[in-house]
């Protein structure tokens, strides 16, 4: 049976217009504009308000992205939604976004992959499309992290933005699109201490008790995370270029989630990649989960770092434990 390729035909991102900044920060915890640059490389971040879903913030992208590959919503076969901060629990995000964007003729649905749900987003539209099941395929990401935010935990507080980003994926019979992709879990690190939110699910229902104990609020153990998200970007980094056939002089751009610039920084140097060829813009968005890899795709397009025929490696890592590595040439 011969395989479509699926080639990214469209970009778009959004985020609020409220600006929160390092200064901010230090008018409401114990931190600095110093500590905060230094430790994280961050100085801004926006926040939606009360009023703002992540399907307000996703129809945004999803429009801009729409109008950037010249389509009609109609065409829309299937929208898929990576977020970690849905609307509700049902129904999803990504039937939201489609009444938004009055893409009717589509199916819809969430997925849950912590930061990597962009990259795990667009493996799953590609095997859609490879195998003919759909023809155009939406991926929006969309988090409010401002919402599920303690911001009297200093250790925290000044990480989170709010952002969602999006890419339209269609098929096609040239050799471009998404090259190959490694996707990886380990359940064996799915601690919510470590990275997660222990409240509202099934485990723990919402109580009164779990509202006084702060259980609807993101808990993180940054110092381990980080050793353990710098290796496993760098394995998929090495392992997508490895099924794609490819090295990292082949690549043109390569895109990691924007956790914390010095995380960044170690991954360049773990996988050897020209700090020139890393895509950084933490210090504008903070880290918006899975977002800052959509958000970053669609501002290097934008920004004419990348364009058509070149390639980029996009590698990820979040909580669940889950990282991922795409290849994909435009």
């Amino acid at each position: 049976m011969n395989l479509w390729n699926s080639a990214i035909i469209g970009t778009g991102s959004y985020a609020p217009e409220k600006v929160l900044t390092n200064y901010d920060l230090e008018k409401m915890v114990d931190t600095s504009d110093e500590w905060i640059r230094r430790r994280t490389g961050m100085v801004e971040r926006r926040i939606a308000d009360e009023n703002t879903a992540s399907s307000d913030l996703g129809i945004q992208s999803s429009l801009r992205a729409i109008e950037d590959a010249g389509i009609d919503p109609l065409e829309i076969d299937l929208i898929i939604a990576p977020t970690v901060t849905p609307d509700m629990f049902f129904p999803s995000t990504a039937c939201f976004i489609q009444k938004g964007i009055k893409a009717s003729n589509s199916a819809a649905f969430d997925i849950s992959a912590g930061c990597s749900g962009f990259p795990y987003g667009l493996v799953i539209a590609d095997q859609f499309i490879k195998c003919g099941t759909y023809k155009t395929v939406l991926v929006v990401a969309a988090e409010t992290l401002s919402k599920i935010t303690d911001w009297t935990d200093r250790s925290t507080c000044v990480l989170f933005g709010d952002a969602s980003g999006a890419a339209i994926l269609q098929r096609t019979d040239e050799k471009k699109g998404i090259l190959s992709q490694y996707l990886a879990a380990d359940g064996e690190y799915s601690d919510f201490e470590l990275l997660g939110i222990p409240g509202g699910g099934s485990r723990n229902p919402t109580s009164h008790e779990t509202i006084d104990k702060g259980m609807h609020y993101i808990k993180m153990s940054g110092r381990e995370l980080f050793k353990l998200g710098v290796k496993a970007m760098a394995e998929a980094g090495a392992k997508a270029l490895e099924s794609a056939d490819l090295s990292l002089d082949d690549i043109d751009l390569c895109i990691p989630h924007q956790a914390n610039k010095r995380m960044i920084d170690a991954i360049a140097e773990l996988m050897h990649v020209p700090k020139e060829k890393m895509f950084v813009n933490i210090e504008k968005y903070g880290n918006t989960s899975s977002v800052t890899m959509a958000v970053a795709l669609d501002e290097a397009i934008k920004e004419g770092r990348i364009g058509p025929g070149n390639i980029v490696l996009i590698v990820s890592f979040g909580s669940g434990l889950t990282w991922a590595g795409v290849v994909i040439k435009l």
